[in-house]
């Protein structure tokens, strides 16, 4: 039996069409667009009731976009799209993202190509048909030539392994699966494990209203005032008379983001120079505290220490009980670590209601009926929040597990790396592609301006393969291996592979550890491009009728 026929419903073909895509968020969506325009048939599935990806899901109180993101995380590409829509502050908040991206959506008409409440439970390519078939929760099939797995790097949600969930009786919630429906801290008992970027903001928010909030604390944390604030209307004009220009310049920064650079080293200065640079930064806030103070914080040990060890310094500065400072005192690199901005957070635990436990020195052993049990004693708990993050990058794809040529298993390739090439197709898997996974910027990126050039990159390459009468395109394995030492020595370069964390996959038991994603954007775009422009070099085509005509590996 083939491929596709053990991917179909029995006595059902599936509908057709040129390309399916798996995601209705910001890349899906984007792709949707960007590829039905240029004529081809497209269909998107989503699991989800309502379009959004991460940014439906994540409704949780307190969520917002990081870094100086207002008006510049968005759609690029859309001049009509920039000047009608209202941003309202510099870091705007998860309700104002979803209603932008449900504006999209209708806007340009996308929802008829869009099948929500569908999970796309199985996807297999058919060597001889050429195509990919899925499967849905619905029942369904459909077949494409082109699958795009816009699945999200921050979607595959992670609950920690704890004996106990099931015998709780309380309420209990995950950060990146929060109810449509008002959650109520008022008055309760609450635990919240987890204080990553999404733990920070949540132990905020529901510190204000909680009778009491423990805090379990995996990881300390180094934080820097957001410094969110109205956005100045006379900012949003200058921004939008100017927009081609500023998409340029967008993509010309490291992040896709606008945000102060500094071209001089921490080891230049003396201390007291160094103490006034921070300071002032500090002060500023925002993402430019950690890229606007030296260049070099995040490639030399020595800068990054001194960097640390001012941020170390404000937490015993703000924190007035010193036992739940030392406790909130990282010892990891700074940075290396998604960076996290905040709205008070370190402040939060000078409250009365907020108690901090240290999971290094006093570990969760079980969860019980009525709470939280650690080494020394029970927490009483009328409400579980889990802060615990994804199997970021990978997850949402392995979870998917597509089958390839053979009915090889992604879960089988990637068993010990994740390998591909450019970070958008994958070798034994011809014709799919994913975007903002393993092997591209992924979260480093500005993500609707990285998925745009990722989308138009496989647009015109499906372009170039009508052109020229080309049934497949798949990574070959040489092109692969060297993409993933190309971007392995860009990542040795920095301090990231030198801590533990989901960027490097040590949130997931078992999972193999490698910094996967490309530490520079804004050279990972031109790259990709050069590849196209030098005829998909270190791809293989085949003809319709199988017949190999190009490898440039």
């Amino acid at each position: 039996m083939s491929d596709r026929l053990r991917c179909q419903q029995d006595g059902d073909p599936g509908k057709e069409y040129d390309v399916i895509i798996i995601g209705a968020g910001v890349a899906g969506m984007y792709g949707l667009y960007h590829l039905r325009k240029m004529g081809l048939s497209v269909k998107v599935y989503d699991g989800s009731p309502e379009v959004g990806g991460t940014w439906y899901h994540n409704g949780y109180p307190g969520a917002r976009i990081d870094g100086p993101n207002s008006p510049y995380y968005c759609y690029t590409f859309s001049d009509e799209l920039m000047q009608e829509w209202e941003w309202k502050e510099t870091h705007s908040d998860q309700p104002m993202i979803l209603a932008y991206l449900k504006r999209f959506a209708d806007k340009y008409d996308l929802r008829k190509d869009i099948q929500l409440d569908t999970r796309v439970d199985e996807a297999c390519y058919d060597e001889g048909a050429q195509r990919w078939t899925v499967n849905t929760s619905t029942g369904e099939s459909a077949s494409a030539q082109f699958l795009i797995c816009a699945l999200g790097v921050l979607s595959a949600v992670h609950k920690p392994d704890i004996p106990g969930f099931e015998d709780y009786t309380g309420e209990c919630y995950h950060s990146g699966n929060w109810p449509q429906e008002a959650v109520s801290f008022e008055g309760r008992r609450v635990g919240i494990i987890g204080t990553g970027s999404t733990g920070t903001q949540l132990v905020t928010e529901i510190a204000k209203t909680a009778g009491r909030l423990t805090v379990f604390q995996r990881t300390p944390q180094y934080t820097v005032p957001a410094r969110m604030r109205p956005l100045d209307p006379k900012k949003l004009e200058e921004v939008r008379a100017n927009w081609p220009e500023m998409r340029e310049q967008l993509k010309a920064m490291p992040t896709g983001m606008p945000m102060e650079l500094s071209a001089r080293s921490a080891l230049e200065d003396t201390p007291e120079e160094r103490q006034k640079r921070y300071e002032e930064m500090w002060q500023k806030g925002d993402i430019d505290f950690y890229s606007g103070c030296y260049s070099d914080v995040l490639t030399n040990e020595e800068a990054n220490f001194t960097m640390a060890e001012f941020v170390r310094g404000k937490i015993a500065e703000t924190v007035k009980d010193p036992e739940t400072a030392r406790k909130l005192m990282p010892d990891h690199f700074i940075c290396t670590k998604r960076p996290i901005l905040d709205h008070g957070y370190y402040e939060t635990y000078n409250r009365d209601n907020v108690t901090l436990v240290d999971l290094r020195e006093d570990p969760i052993e079980k969860i019980t009926a009525t709470g939280i049990c650690t080494e020394k004693g029970e927490h009483e708990l009328d409400m579980i929040v889990l802060a615990t993050g994804y199997d970021s990058l990978t997850g949402s794809i392995l979870r998917l597990n597509p089958k390839g040529r053979g009915g090889t298993e992604l879960k089988d390739k990637w068993r010990d790396s994740f390998d591909s090439y450019l970070g958008l197709g994958m070798s034994g898997f011809p014709n799919l592609f994913q975007t903002l996974g393993a092997g591209s910027p992924g979260i480093l990126y500005n993500q609707p301006l990285g998925a745009e050039q990722q989308i138009d990159w496989i647009g015109k390459c499906i372009e170039f393969m009508r052109e020229k009468g080309l049934g497949t395109i798949e990574a070959s394995p040489e092109a692969e291996k060297a993409w993933v030492e190309e971007i392995t020595a860009i990542g040795n370069q920095t301090l990231f592979p030198k801590t533990d964390s989901w960027f490097v996959g040590a949130n997931i038991p078992g999972k193999p550890r490698q910094f996967a994603m490309h530490a520079a954007g804004y050279l990972y775009f031109p790259r990709i491009l050069d590849v196209a422009e030098n005829g998909y070099e270190g791809f293989v085509f085949e003809e319709e009728d199988d017949t190999v005509i190009g490898d440039a590996s």
